[in-house]
């Protein structure tokens, strides 16, 4: 049996209902977290992840929330403080990616990319940031980046560009947040088996062999990893690391740019 470590803590998930969402509210609650998830879809769509949650004997809740909503997101925490405490680990993990480049895209397309994954990552981050503050809490934040923060993918080029905008987020929030005890870090995975991605490998099976040729160490990554190193972030032995990039892309940075398939 794992060490609960996080036994008193309250962590708040966007986009916890995709493959990533899930492994780290799994995680985060095997180690003792109670666990607040927010995802676009209906509820019945949570309750498979929240009987998980609950045969490890954690309190857990579901929130169908547009993370792009500054609003609908302070709502969102302040019904999680109410129902299950106050999020002390805060993982802004919610993306969309749009396939085009910067010829194709249409101003739609550009604008909702980045209202999802940088202002939606804020408008989190700054909720929960803000009730730490208040209470004099310590906390943890974690952002769920990407390599093509720092590598071009031209045809993604929203995706890429609201990545590497969250980087810098993060940098400037660990800085502004640190005499609060509030470490803020990402976690920038490269190929992930899951989610959409998944997704074009079972239509494609070919896709996965090639993706996975590609990275150095000739693997993809499981979202169960992910969600280990997003844990990593949240231990409270974790004292000292904060305004980092956890890269973990198999070595992919080192040696291939963004493809244009």
């Amino acid at each position: 049996m794992q060490k609960r470590t996080l036994d008193g803590q309250v962590a708040v998930i966007s986009g916890g209902l995709g493959d990533i969402g899930r492994a780290v509210g799994r995680k985060l609650a095997a180690l003792g977290a109670d666990i607040a998830v927010g995802d676009i879809l209906d509820a019945t769509h949570a309750s498979s992840h929240l009987a998980e949650i609950a045969t490890l004997e954690r309190r857990s809740h579901y929130t169908a929330v547009d993370i792009s909503d500054s609003k609908a997101v302070e709502q969102w925490i302040e019904d999680v403080e109410t129902t299950v405490g106050i999020p002390t680990l805060i993982i802004c993990n919610a993306a969309i990616v749009s396939i085009a480049n910067s010829l194709t895209i249409d101003t739609d397309e550009w604008a909702r990319t980045l209202h999802v994954n940088l202002d939606g990552a804020f408008f989190l981050a700054r909720a929960a940031a803000a009730r730490l503050v208040k209470h004099q809490i310590p906390g943890r934040i974690v952002f769920m980046g990407s390599w093509a923060a720092h590598t071009p993918h031209p045809q993604i080029v929203a995706y890429s560009v609201a990545k590497a905008g969250l980087r810098m987020l993060c940098k400037c929030m660990a800085l502004e947040l640190a005499k609060h005890d509030i470490l803020v870090n990402e976690v920038a995975p490269g190929y992930v088996d899951g989610g959409l991605v998944r997704r074009w490998y079972s239509e494609d099976p070919t896709l996965r062999g090639r993706d996975a040729g590609r990275v150095p160490l000739q693997r993809l990554i499981h979202p169960d990893e992910v969600a280990l190193e997003v844990s990593h972030l949240c231990d409270p032995a974790n004292r000292h690391m904060t305004g980092s990039v956890v890269l973990m892309d198999g070595g992919l940075s080192l040696v291939a740019p963004g493809q244009p398939e």
